[in-house]
């Protein structure tokens, strides 16, 4: 039971300050950083017994430790509300100012920072310190000027000292938040910007230590340590730096001027801010303070202020009278309300410890128990249980309820189960900062509850279990804190690039770069990639420092590759990888053989690097390309007419396939050299397309599909199946000119009548082109026509389906053909009915031809007529294909789809509808008229079969043949058999000679070749030349 409660009457301050009148009284004032504390503690060791209050714990435990260095353990003690040591023999008491024990006598007696007694919370603590405390001997007060006009009126009997400080404090001004020196604290006065500022710092600077006035002693201490010990250059805090820790700093900066004081928030004075930047610089070094962030600059009047050391003296300070009436609560109340006897005392207001006395007051059940002054006495001890948690709730009022009741119902004891089980509620270490921050202010009021040695039984052991509690709290706030704003790595590299040295960097076999032991990223061939766990603002200094450490790894790696086979060389999609790692891209060149080489962006090469990483890069692509396209590097080389080689250059440039029709022209101008050179390339001239066979190897196509993809500047698309006949189109929706993407890979864009898309292998449609002509074409017997020679009969080095599978659509067809040429064509009528096929007959069709040219009619006998067949099973399989995609593929290559009267679908040749002699169109039939029987039609590349029918002088106009008789001149006609002279009667013509009938048709062709071999003028290959672009 205190003093006060039984009754002990406390002496006016005004007649008798002290119980030791003859002690000497010294006040020593100044500012920050003029040893004040060093001045106090050396002069208490010159006594046998002392004891300082400190404003702190954290300061009462860095000067015991400092004390227990010079004297021992065994005499020194130290008395904080939440930790005492006590040795039986100590003679020296380091204590927080609300726990020094003023009733035991000590020969000196100090109170620091002894201008708190104007403070609105605890000053009234340290006011009753100035007024009632002293030492046998003597007695110093440390603080501020601002104090020195109060104390002179409430201890006229002190001496005052001033003391300058070691150091002078210059202004710099505002600065960036990222600009500010090595050394250097910035202060916040909230959590949130704490937080923030602290991540930047990190992220810019490597780390921060963050010191809060929740954190724990503990965790303050460690957080503290990091930034003594040179691990972090910055500190963030709060205005908890001001008073009293003495850190190595050489700058403050304020990132805010404004707080929030527990009523609202406002501007700080002109002391707090000299306070704080006090910090800068200890000892004798300089130090200086300035502004961050969105503060702009100071006042004029503030800086010289606080660069001077000039402010506004303190005209009263905060008191409490400590004569208190015990008897009721009410009365209690009534005496913490007693006015002060003096103008320079003002009383304090809404005190946390009355402010829940009156709470706990109101209370019936604790108003039943405290009716005596020992119960009313142990109610305001339990009032005066701090509250670390500032919540702001009526959280601690409950507590205190349950403390005093349970110590009232249990004789003055709490219970130890329900101090065990409030204590296991707090015993976990999982959760973000601010639980533990929370966690850690709950279990330092059960600190300070266990400490009450009165309250408990075996208090020794409750204290260590709270001890424990919240050293492994403050243990894991330390990491977290740590972990999220302290970047080890980032903060040893940054402090080593500042100096001049050279940085010691090693790379591992998998890439991994070390520098200065520190992992930093992989060096993935000459390109350096930070690590994944950096941030984008982290990755700065980790390529800064792998600069500067790998200056010999990057010549070497280029040394290395100039002299690697070229097995260690790859393609990727558009990149060429070395070892298996990108070092450069593929865009497109002059031509599709001849891509650039662009070497892939990297910090560490400079241009002479990059030219020598591009020329052997260059190298490996060109022999590359030669080994896997040799029949198109031989095709660039062969030596052609004008024709051929542009036809040749548009092979290659397509990488090896072309439509037909497009070339028509052009192919009707190559000579018979240009074809055998072709035919040797290995060019094949199909009946739908023009392509190299050799090519088809699945090497080549992904070689070919890659440099076509190159070209047009677009992601690879997806590769047929290795040996596919044909795939589906419809996965190709987005690339770009899709059908010269299958002329790349050697496939035909074939339509069906869906208007979907297919994929048709060039050389698997040539086959289906083949055995489709043998079923479509119908050839005269041996008797009548001579069985003339096909393949003598087309052009050399063709197909013998190319002359009859080339034709262009008829205007009815349904659907387009591969490549499309035009607008859709319109479908046939339903009710249309294909014409009737006529086969010549030798004889007396023969002789009733009225034909102008019938001198070759075994020759137009001898050719092959069109006959409609079937699409079976058998050319389904050949095309590896369904019914409705073989159907499409006919039509592609010229057939259209009938139905006969029996309903059986079958597939005819149909070329374009021709002109009647004259250039007039056939007249229309007659309703009811017999159909009439004609000719089949043949197609656009039949005029270059032999016994072309001469009916159709609109197709083509003929020139005269140089070696025709003049009894054949063209302007003469037979005469009809209806004018001969009477009696003479002319018997049966004789049937010309089929052999010699095959043998004109050949000189014709012969000489039509020749023709078009004169052809070769200078404005003839201009015009061939257009052909071929278009």
């Amino acid at each position: 039971m205190t003093a006060l409660a039984m009754g002990r009457q406390t002496p006016d301050p005004l007649e008798d300050m002290s119980l030791f009148a003859q002690s000497r009284v010294t006040a020593v004032l100044g500012p920050t950083n003029t040893g004040k504390t060093y001045l106090a503690i050396d002069r208490m060791l010159g006594h046998s017994s002392g004891m300082i209050g400190f404003p702190l714990r954290l300061l009462a435990r860095e000067n015991y430790d400092r004390i227990v260095k010079i004297k021992g353990a065994a005499q020194v003690a130290l008395v904080t509300g939440e930790e005492k040591i006590l040795p039986p023999g100590a003679r020296y008491f380091c204590c927080t100012v609300e726990s020094m024990p003023v009733d035991r006598p000590v020969s000196f007696l100090a109170i620091d920072e002894i201008q708190l007694c104007a403070d609105p919370e605890r000053g009234h603590v340290f006011t009753e310190r100035l007024l009632h405390a002293r030492g046998l001997a003597e007695t110093m007060f440390l603080g501020a000027e601002t104090i020195r006009p109060v104390l002179q009126k409430l201890v006229p009997e002190a001496e005052f000292i001033t003391r300058p400080r070691f150091s002078t404090l210059t202004y710099t001004g505002p600065q960036k938040l990222t600009r500010l020196p090595p050394r250097s604290a910035v202060v916040a006065f909230s959590a949130a910007e704490v937080y923030a500022t602290a991540e930047l710092i990190r992220r810019q600077r490597g780390g921060t230590a963050v010191v809060l006035g929740a954190l724990s002693p503990r965790t303050r201490n460690a957080q503290v340590a990091l930034f003594e010990a040179g691990e972090v250059d910055y500190l963030v805090a709060t205005d908890a730096i001001g008073m009293g820790l003495n850190l190595d700093l050489d700058h403050v900066a304020f990132a805010k001027l404004r707080k929030f004081d527990g009523r609202g928030q406002r501007q700080l004075t002109a002391p707090e801010v000299g306070q704080i930047a006090g910090r800068a610089g200890r000892h004798m070094s300089d130090g200086s303070f300035g502004t961050t962030g969105e503060v702009g600059p100071l006042e004029a009047e503030l800086v010289d202020a606080v660069e001077n050391h000039r402010f506004d003296a303190l005209s009263y300070v905060h008191w409490r009278n400590i004569e208190l009436d015990f008897r009721h609560p009410d009365l209690l109340l009534k005496s913490l309300d007693r006015r002060p006897p003096r103008p320079e005392l003002l009383l304090v207001r809404n005190a946390e410890d009355q402010l829940a006395l009156a709470t706990l007051a109101r209370d019936p059940e604790i108003a039943q128990l405290a009716t005596s002054a020992d119960s009313v006495a142990l109610l305001w001890e339990v009032c005066q249980v701090p509250d670390f948690r500032k919540i702001l709730s009526d959280h601690h009022a409950v507590l205190l309820s349950q403390l005093y009741l349970r110590l009232m119902r249990n004789d003055l004891r709490l219970p130890e189960d329900w101090v065990g089980a409030q204590l296991e509620r707090l015993d976990r270490i999982d959760g973000d900062i601010d639980h533990l921050i929370q966690r850690i202010a709950h279990v330092r009021t059960w600190t300070y509850i266990t400490h009450r040695g009165d309250w408990l039984a075996d208090n020794a052991h409750w204290q260590g279990r709270a001890r424990a509690i919240e050293d492994a709290l403050s243990d894991a706030l330390h990491e977290r804190l740590t972990q999220r704003f302290v970047d080890r790595r980032t903060a040893v590299l940054v402090r080593r690039l500042r100096g001049d040295g050279a940085l010691v960097g090693a790379v591992r076999k998998n890439g991994e770069v070390l520098v200065e032991g520190e992992f930093v990223g992989r060096l993935k061939g000459f390109q350096f990639q930070p690590d994944e766990e950096a941030g984008s603002d982290d990755a700065r200094p980790l390529l800064t420092a792998a600069r500067r450490a790998l200056t010999g790894e990057i010549p070497r790696r280029i040394r290395h590759l100039e002299q690697d086979n070229d097995g260690a060389f790859t393609l990727a999609d558009d990149k060429l990888t070395w070892r298996g790692t990108p070092i450069a891209r593929l865009a497109a060149g002059d031509t599709v053989l001849t891509p650039r080489i662009e070497v892939l962006h990297s910090d560490f090469l400079d241009g002479p690097a990059r030219e020598r990483l591009r020329k052997r890069a260059a190298a490996w692509l060109t022999r590359h390309i030669r080994a896997q396209l040799k029949p198109l590097i031989k095709a660039q080389e062969v030596e052609l007419s004008a024709p051929g080689r542009g036809l040749l250059f548009q092979l290659v440039e397509a990488l090896g396939t072309l439509p037909r029709r497009p070339l028509a022209e052009q192919m009707k101008a190559l000579t018979k050299a240009d074809r055998k050179t072709l035919a040797e390339l290995g060019v094949r001239l199909g009946s739908a397309s023009l392509f190299m066979p050799k090519l088809q190897h699945p090497r080549m196509l992904d070689l070919r599909a890659r440099l076509w993809a190159v070209r047009q500047g677009c992601p690879l698309p997806a590769l047929p199946p290795a040996g596919a006949k044909s795939f589906d189109l419809k996965d190709h929706a987005g690339v770009p000119a899709v059908e010269a993407f299958c002329h790349a890979v050697g496939y035909r864009r074939v339509t069906r009548k869906d208007g979907s898309a297919l994929a048709v292998r060039a050389d698997m449609l040539e086959r289906l082109a083949r055995e489709v002509y043998k079923r479509a074409t119908a050839r005269p017997t041996e008797a009548d026509a001579g069985t003339p020679d096909t393949e003598s009969a087309t052009p050399a080095g063709e197909s013998p389906a190319a002359v009859a599978a080339n034709s262009p659509p008829p205007e009815s067809a349904p659907q387009e053909t591969v490549p499309p040429q035009g607008p859709p064509p319109q479908a046939d009528p339903p009710q249309a009915e294909p014409p009737e096929v006529i086969v010549p007959e030798t004889g007396a069709a023969k002789a009733a031809a009225t034909k102008p040219d019938a001198a070759k009619p075994a020759a137009r006998a001898a050719r092959p007529q069109p006959v409609a067949f079937s699409a079976d099973p058998a050319l389904c399989e050949l095309a590896a294909c369904d019914a409705a995609d073989l159907e499409a593929l006919l039509f592609a290559l010229g057939y259209r789809r009938h139905r006969t009267a029996e309903g059986a679908v079958t597939y005819l040749r149909k070329g374009p509808q021709r002109k009647a002699a004259g250039g007039r169109k056939p007249a229309k039939q007659k309703a009811g008229a017999a159909p009439a029987k004609v000719a089949p039609d043949k197609t656009a590349q039949d005029k270059t079969a032999p016994g072309e029918d001469a009916a159709a002088p609109s197709r083509r106009k003929r020139r005269p043949r140089r070696d025709r008789h003049k009894t054949s001149a063209p302007d003469k006609v037979q005469a009809p058999a209806t004018t001969q002279a009477p009696g003479k009667t002319r018997g049966p013509r004789k049937a010309p000679d089929p052999a010699i009938a095959a043998r004109k048709a050949r000189q014709e062709e012969a000489r039509k070749r020749e023709e078009k071999r004169m052809a070769d003028s200078p404005f003839a290959i201009l015009k061939q030349l257009a052909l071929g672009g278009e």
